[in-house]
């Protein structure tokens, strides 16, 4: 079930239990096509932006032998102005697995993007997925594509205190002003577990 909503500002912030909201999302898009399942697997479970989705292509995807991970090259924002620019993500297995079959099963080739339509598209499959929840919670009317990314980025950082420097390294931050925004409350169970071990 979605956490919580922050309409506080000019931009409405969902606040997604993740991964649970993130796999649901994923299954929920899956329905209407498996790219735009790829499309949310890429914002929910690598952190890209929706931008970054049209850059990740098999070419990009490979072993990190030094980290032991797989990883996947995009082209995105750069948060301190100016050209876009590259990094790489790290990849989770059930998530190269999945690119990989698809990639093979829609006979894309190395040098194409797994999804190649436009940032409004993706942003539109994001909405159309949560729409087809809101009959279980109407806080998913109010999900965007770029709470998938918070989501992820919150969960990493706040829940399993993966240190900042490894995220903004992966997820394309270049100060922590520009990586403060993605962090909220902790979960009730995190704050329980923190706690409760020190009496």
């Amino acid at each position: 079930m979605v956490r919580s909503i922050d309409d506080s500002g000019s931009q409405v912030k969902v606040w997604l239990d993740y991964p649970d909201d993130v796999d649901l999302l994923a299954g929920e898009a899956r329905e209407a096509d498996w790219k735009r399942r790829i499309a949310v697997l890429l914002m929910g479970k690598v952190g890209l932006r929706a931008s970054g989705v049209q850059s990740a292509k098999p070419a990009g995807l490979s072993y990190n032998e030094e980290g032991d991970y797989w990883e996947i090259q995009v082209r995105g924002k750069n948060t301190k102005g100016g050209e876009k620019t590259t990094r790489q993500s790290y990849v989770p297995t059930s998530v190269k697995r999945e690119l990989d079959n698809f990639a093979t099963e829609r006979d894309i080739r190395p040098s194409e993007p797994y999804v190649n339509v436009s940032i409004d598209s993706i942003r539109r499959w994001v909405r159309e997925a949560a729409g087809n929840l809101t009959d279980s919670d109407e806080r998913w009317q109010h999900v965007s594509s770029h709470d998938l990314r918070r989501a992820w980025a919150n969960h990493h950082l706040v829940e399993k205190e993966v240190s900042v420097r490894v995220m903004m390294a992966i997820g394309g931050w270049s100060s922590y002003d520009a990586i403060e925004p993605y962090l909220t409350q902790p979960s009730s169970e995190k704050i329980g577990n923190e706690l409760n071990a020190l009496h």
